[in-house]
């Protein structure tokens, strides 16, 4: 795996992203298709290690995780754009990054409980003017 995206990082379009990416993905390698634990591919021995793109070195899923809750708010509100691009069912964009805001700053107060995301995506106004957007189902 480490190859291949390697290969791809050399394509300067993709290089941009992949920088970000690739050391979180690789750092979860060890991992496989079902979410087992193993050791080897069948190519030889998985290497788990990276620099994030703050220059933290990672080398499995224990210093991710350890990199991910010294900055919870930075992990928090990427989580929140995902689930709220699911909610509202189209990408989020700059008019909905105070209420990305307010709903990590509320889920602050309550330890980044995924309840207190979901709740404050779910109160927010891009969220509640979503649903008078939909048309209404039918049977």
């Amino acid at each position: 795996m480490r190859a291949q995206m390697e290969t791809h990082r050399a394509n300067p379009a993709c290089a941009s992203c992949h920088r970000l990416m690739d050391p979180i993905g690789l750092s979860l390698e060890n991992f496989d298709a079902v979410g087992a634990w193993r050791s080897q591919e069948p190519n030889g021995r998985i290497d788990p290690t990276g620099q994030l793109a703050d220059g933290r070195s990672v080398d499995g899923v224990v210093s991710l995780r350890t990199a991910l809750l010294q900055r919870p708010e930075v992990f928090v509100t990427t989580l929140t754009e995902k689930l709220m691009t699911y909610a509202l069912g189209r990408g989020v964009d700059e008019r909905d990054m105070p209420a990305v805001r307010r709903v990590v700053r509320s889920a602050a107060n309550d330890d980044y409980r995924l309840s207190s995301i979901v709740l404050g995506i779910t109160t927010s106004v891009p969220f509640t003017l979503a649903i008078g957007d939909r048309p209404p189902q039918g049977n």
